[in-house]
């Protein structure tokens, strides 16, 4: 089958089976241009928690359906390839985290939604890349420990002035962006402006003209009257950008940015995952409980 007869079935399916599709702005481009909304992780679970679907079909990695999950336990959570992991929410588990809070007993636990639901239940509350630094101004605390990106978690202690205790996670891809990749970007693009993400190191932000979220990132290059953009994340993002915006160039710092772990996610798989009701992601709810609460105290 072409991908045209792949996306109509897979668009028959769902709407016999009540399925709503979620993709994440870093997923392939056909993925895209089938969901129903296309988003960072938190965003598309709020979305989809304030649906009347039935199921959730979650094009994106493993944490993200589990978030949906927690938000929506009355929905089915599917996902396409449930080897679809994110290797920075895999660099802490809760236990460390538990041992973690015991070397400082009177810290309080911010935790990044790009982590898993027994990390999330372990903190105090949540904070995605575009609200971290409001986050953190608000918790009440000398001592935060923040996990798990330790390059997000350097920039919220700058931008805040606050000392954080810092996990020593990180994302691949945005840790692949070195400062001279930027500085090459702009010899070739002079009139670009540099738009990266919060999860790049201080060196890397320090050469930006904006530190934006995925949906940051979105607004900015629609906003600025700027015409050519370098993007420091990874690249899948810049499909929607050009469709967004036709008249404007997007040039990625470097072309090797792609998270393999996104790119699982394939119209085959969706296809499958839909005929077979297949890749159900659920959480403990004991588990589920603990991070609900530390997503709607990030919220309020």
């Amino acid at each position: 089958m072409t991908n045209l007869d792949i996306t109509e079935k897979i668009k028959t399916l769902a709407k016999e089976k009540d399925v709503i599709i979620l993709a994440h702005n870093y997923t392939r481009p056909e993925v895209q241009d089938l969901a129903d909304f296309v988003g960072d992780s938190l965003e598309l679970s709020r979305t989809a928690s304030k649906l009347s679907s039935k199921v959730i079909l979650f094009c994106g990695v493993y944490f993200m359906a589990e978030t949906a999950y927690i938000l929506s336990p009355d929905k089915t959570v599917l996902i396409p390839d449930p080897y679809a992991g994110c290797p920075m929410a895999d660099m802490i588990t809760g236990e460390q985290l538990r041992k973690l809070k015991g070397d400082y007993p009177n810290a309080k636990v911010v935790c990044y939604v790009n982590s898993t639901a027994e990390v999330k239940a372990e903190a105090d509350i949540c904070c995605t890349s575009a609200n971290a630094v409001d986050i953190v101004n608000r918790v009440d605390s000398n001592d935060i420990i923040f996990v798990p990106d330790k390059n997000l978690g350097a920039y919220v202690s700058k931008m805040t002035g606050k000392r954080l205790i810092l996990w020593q996670g990180y994302c691949p891809i945005h840790a692949m962006i070195k400062p001279e990749d930027i500085l090459r970007a702009k010899q070739e693009h002079p009139s670009a402006k540099v738009v990266v993400h919060p999860e790049c190191s201080l060196d890397v932000i320090a050469l930006a003209d904006a530190v934006r979220s995925t949906s940051g990132m979105l607004r900015y290059v629609k906003e600025t009257d700027a015409r050519e953009f370098i993007i420091g994340t990874e690249s899948g993002i810049l499909y929607r950008m050009k469709k967004e915006n036709p008249e404007k160039q997007f040039f990625p710092v470097r072309r090797d940015t792609i998270c393999v772990n996104m790119k699982k996610i394939t119209l085959e798989k969706i296809l499958n995952s839909l005929e077979k009701d297949e890749h159900r992601v659920t959480v403990p709810e004991d588990v589920r409980i603990r991070a609900l609460k530390s997503i709607e105290r990030m919220l309020m």
